[in-house]
């Protein structure tokens, strides 16, 4: 079928109420109302520029080699929600400005989402009235949003997703970055419609929540698996960085087989976490440094669900109450192949929807939580007075260390043992120049 050329909105209009089913755009269209693809019609090339919601698609569509311009809180693509079916909708080297939105909702049941280079240049999803609600927080929509809100389990969307970015260094997107999730209820448990997600690989992507100062119960992901996706593999090859108050750089809510992060996973804001997990996950490998800069900003968090094996290639935290490593369930295997390091001491940060003072301690096991085994190819060390290096609240069954246990602030401990034996310390060195190498509280 031969492609029909479109120049301007009216032969745009014309080939849409004709029946074509392959569009091809040159230029730049502009001053037109939202437009709708007809079921099985495809689009490719060209610039459509829109002052309220953009390109709306329906069933089998096809985008390709597209920018789509609206303003950063509006819609830039989504989907009918009459439709029973979406059939398969492949977006394909497409940029936006505006949110890239696709969700099963209203009479949506079925559906296959494609997508390849998709880059949402610019948006903001702050105003989003629809947030999953989970773990004391509700959280902000993406930029780039998959979302199965189906209340039926036998709703099922599949998705693969690759090589999908967000922002810019210089103008990150304002709400959430990319988030795949489905049917969740107020506990952030999944109890719905779900997405079947074979693969999602992220580029560079760069978000801002933009939340206000001290808030309590709003969180949002540069990368959010949402209770109710269910992922073979994540992949983020590209930079992953926030900037804002409670912006996790990572989180995890749904299940993921394998979770593998290959580029700076970075957090700038207060409270912000690089990892954290609530869900279930196979194996977590993240082969470059996780830095986070901000008050309670931490590194890695296992609050909630199970996760069998986490390997780092470092982590560092230096700001007050950020901590480098918090375990609060049972961990098999943790291996850092380089160093953990915290400099902070004691300052607020919020768990689980509640701001609340921490201490910058650098391994920490909480009650209810267990490491099998933890291997750390360099030092352990903490800069921040009073506080304890490693903190065992829960037990830890063997502990190797490549390098030293170092606490540098007064009043420090190396090693703290609180109402568990812990792991032998024989061949390690305890370093605590201004406090204690170990301390036992029984």
């Amino acid at each position: 079928m031969a492609w029909t050329q479109v120049s301007d909105v009216a032969q745009l209009n014309e080939a849409l109420a004709s029946g074509a089913g392959q569009i091809e755009v040159s230029g730049t269209l502009k001053g037109m109302p939202s437009v709708m693809l007809p079921p099985g019609v495809a689009l490719r090339g060209g610039e459509l520029v829109f002052g309220g919601k953009g390109l709306r698609l329906t069933s089998n569509n096809t985008v390709e080699n597209v920018t789509v311009r609206t303003s950063v809180q509006e819609l830039a693509i989504y989907n009918d929600s009459t439709v029973a079916d979406l059939g398969t909708l492949k977006l394909s080297n497409v940029t936006s400005y505006g949110q890239v939105y696709l969700c099963a909702q209203g009479s949506v049941r079925a559906g296959r989402i494609e997508a390849d280079g998709v880059h949402v240049a610019e948006a903001d999803t702050r105003g989003r009235a629809d947030r999953p609600t989970g773990f004391g927080v509700e959280a902000l929509q993406g930029a780039f949003t998959v979302w199965n809100r189906q209340p039926d389990a036998a709703v099922v969307l599949t998705a693969k997703l690759e090589n999908i970015s967000a922002g810019s260094a210089d103008t990150p997107v304002h709400g959430g970055g990319v988030f795949v999730g489905g049917h969740g209820n107020t506990a952030g448990m999944a109890d719905g419609g779900s997405v079947t997600l074979e693969l999602l690989s992220t580029g560079n992507v760069f978000s801002d929540g933009g939340i206000a100062p001290g808030t309590p119960d709003v969180i949002s992901g540069g990368v959010f698996i949402i209770s109710g996706a269910n992922a073979a593999d994540v992949v983020n090859l590209g930079t992953t960085t926030t900037y804002g108050q409670n912006d996790m750089v990572l989180d995890n809510w749904g299940a993921v087989q394998n979770w593998t992060a290959k580029a700076k996973v970075t957090s700038h804001g207060p409270s912000g976490i690089g990892f954290v997990n609530f869900g279930d996950i196979g194996v977590l490998t993240v082969e470059a440094p996780i830095e986070t800069t901000g008050l309670g900003a931490r590194g890695f968090n296992v609050y909630d669900g199970s996760l069998n094996e986490a390997v780092f290639d470092s982590i560092t935290t230096t700001g007050d109450g950020s901590v480098g490593v918090q375990v609060s369930r049972e961990l098999p295997k943790l291996t850092i192949k380089g160093s953990l390091s915290t400099t902070g001491g004691t300052g607020e940060s919020l768990v689980k929807g509640v701001l609340m003072p921490l201490a910058a301690i650098a391994l920490s096991v909480k009650p209810g939580g267990r490491i099998g085994e933890a291997s750390i190819g360099a030092d352990i060390s903490t800069a921040g007075d009073g506080l304890a290096t490693v903190d065992l609240e829960g037990p830890l069954g063997s502990l190797s260390v490549g390098g030293k246990i170092i606490a540098g602030g007064a009043g420090a401990s190396a090693v703290r043992l609180a109402g568990t034996p812990g792991p032998s310390l024989d061949g390690l060195t305890l370093e605590a120049p201004n406090g204690q190498g170990l301390v036992t509280e029984l």
